[in-house]
């Protein structure tokens, strides 16, 4: 197929298109509150899990603004039930279990040695490490005694490195979490019986990544489709091409910026969408977790200050974008206290795109009520408000 008009969307189409594609504005759902979560999860792509808590983990937080129904144990339930596995997107992640298959390039060219994971490998280690789990059944890295090895590297004891390094290249899976840590078996215990495991060619494998990315965000270029993934863009890269020539997808135009979308995604722009609706959103969202983009799109000048020194910051520790009138317009520093009960927003920062600022602080606060339940507390504090000029 020749080349195709390109299609220009405005600032406001392309957030729309974003915000439908990541399934906000929140619906009910006629499923099960468990089976909602695993469609949420099947339409993002992944699930982003991080170790900070100062309020509930980025797994739970990224599927509660999305699944108002959302329960703590979801996430058990769907790997207990085989239907989601927990392994590396962009970083450690909850996945649908339809997608195994495309998690094997990673692992299979780590098993190689064409892929670098951060610890080194002791391979004798690693096959003891492997015969007792084959023989005792599930572990924890705390199960294994390290005698005479020591740490090297993350802090990491040698039997955990060997753990994760059984996990990233394949042999190994979490098969659940206690108290947040990980619980490993022999992968064939853990992947149910029907499930696809051939891995697929470079081919198959481009198509997977750019349409899963462009359907979840609405359109997409090469380097956001393949952030922090190595050694596929010359598959993805290819991929876009034999799409774009087959009619599959499009190109828009995006503030200057051409990006691909597919036919049906666009479609999206012929639905309403309920502008008022506001959400707290976790740092690790996937609809902003690239940062670059989001400041493209949402103009959202967003940074993660938990990773900045104290003296540094402008805005606070653990600020939690919000997201109002199909755009982002604020941001509060967040800490859920569970002994008192009480969700403290330390800092409320406005920016300036607010307007109809009674109207915005009427829904912010009915939803802070509601995510300081979601956080185990019984009310909320807002102790400082101010707006950037």
């Amino acid at each position: 197929m020749t080349d195709r008009a390109t299609l220009t969307l405005s600032p406001t189409q392309a957030r729309k298109l974003v915000l439908l594609s990541q399934g906000f504005p929140v619906k009910s759902s006629k499923n099960t509150a468990n089976s909602a979560t695993l469609a949420v999860i099947r339409r993002l792509g992944y699930v982003q899990i991080d170790t900070i808590s100062v309020v509930q983990r980025a797994n739970h937080h990224t599927l509660w603004t999305r699944n108002p129904h959302y329960q703590l144990d979801h996430i058990d339930t769907l790997i207990a039930d085989k239907k989601v596995f927990e392994y590396w997107s962009h970083a450690a992640a909850y996945l649908p279990m339809q997608d195994y298959r495309f998690s094997l390039p990673r692992k299979n060219a780590l098993k190689a040695g064409e892929q670098q994971h951060w610890f080194n490998k002791n391979l004798p280690l690693m096959a003891e490490v492997m015969s007792r789990i084959e023989a005792e059944g599930p572990l924890m890295a705390k199960d294994f005694v390290s005698k005479g090895l020591k740490n090297n590297g993350w802090g990491a004891s040698p039997t955990k490195q060997a753990l994760e390094n059984l996990y990233m290249q394949g042999d190994l899976m979490i098969t659940e979490r206690r108290n947040f840590h990980k619980v490993y078996d022999l992968t064939q215990r853990v992947l149910p019986k029907n499930i696809d495991d051939s891995v697929p060619t470079a081919q198959e494998h481009g198509r997977f990544l750019v349409l899963r990315f462009i359907r979840a965000q609405g359109f997409g270029t090469l380097a956001e489709i393949i952030y922090l993934l190595k050694h596929v863009k010359a598959h993805a890269s290819a991929a876009i091409d034999e799409l774009y020539h087959s009619g599959e997808i499009d190109k828009v135009l995006i503030n200057g910026v051409e990006y691909y979308a597919c036919h049906d995604v666009l479609a999206l722009l012929n639905r309403r969408v309920n502008k008022q609706q506001l959400k707290i959103l976790s740092p690790f969202d996937n609809l902003l977790i690239q940062r670059k983009r989001a400041n493209a799109i949402f103009d959202f000048d967003y940074l993660l200050e938990c990773y900045v020194p104290a003296a540094k910051r402008q805005f606070g520790y653990f600020c939690l974008p919000i997201m109002w009138n199909a755009t982002l317009v604020a941001r509060a520093d967040c800490k859920a206290e569970k002994r008192t009960g009480t969700l403290y927003v330390i800092h409320l920062i406005l920016e300036p795109s607010i307007k109809e600022l009674s109207e915005f602080m009427t829904e912010l606060e009915s939803q802070l009520q509601e995510f300081a339940h979601f956080n185990m507390c019984e009310r909320y504090i807002i102790q400082k408000v101010s707006k950037i000029s």
